[in-house]
């Protein structure tokens, strides 16, 4: 009988341009969860797509890693997102996954209809495996949508350094980005509110 030995399993790491969005998402949907008080600040209503190809270990929406898990996006789902975000009470939208990045159709779309309607009434949130640097280098869907919302909450879930006691963030690796600010200053600036 051989010894197995059991290695410690890494999230996948990619290469700039190599995971694109328009070759792996197919536009599902994981879930949608109005008026929530944890994903981001204040009350968010919260869209998780489907599909992600990092596969950290440890990760807390492993069923959401299949890009065909849930349900297609459509135009009743974005309809009804715009009319919760329209409550006075919501202060955002939150795009959550799998991997809001690999599924730049979707989140383009709803956040750019999100603009449309309320400007910069409401703030965009997004969670993402890729770090801010990663990003910079990648593809220009990637870019945009970076563009366009306003805090990141940037890197992988490292399981190792799982800390349930962090704002925002599963594990210390992980930076809470205030995005607009960063793009400016040519350098990640920290969302101030993490710094009170």
């Amino acid at each position: 009988m051989k010894n197995s030995v059991k290695r410690e399993r890494k999230p996948r790491n990619p290469q700039p341009k190599e995971w694109l969005a328009s070759e792996l998402s197919q536009k599902y949907i994981a879930d949608y969860k109005p008026f929530n008080f944890v994903d981001g600040e204040g009350v968010r209503c919260s869209l998780y797509v489907s599909g992600c190809k990092f596969a950290c270990p440890g990760c807390y929406n492993k069923v959401a890693q299949n890009f065909h898990y849930g349900t297609p996006y459509t135009q009743k789902l974005e309809d009804t997102i715009i009319k919760d975000l329209g409550e006075d009470y919501c202060q955002g939208l939150t795009l959550l996954g799998g991997e809001p990045f690999l599924n730049t159709q979707v989140c383009l779309q709803i956040v750019n209809r999100l603009r449309a309607e309320y400007g910069h009434t409401k703030d965009v949130w997004s969670w993402s495996g890729y770090r801010w640097e990663e990003l910079l280098q990648d593809s220009d869907d990637k870019l945009e949508l970076l563009s366009k919302i306003d805090v990141l909450v940037d890197g992988r879930f490292e399981l190792p350094k799982k800390d349930l006691t962090l704002q925002f963030r599963g594990s210390s690796n992980q930076k809470i980005i205030d995005v607009q600010r960063s793009l400016k200053a040519g350098k990640i600036v920290l969302w101030d509110k993490l710094l009170r």
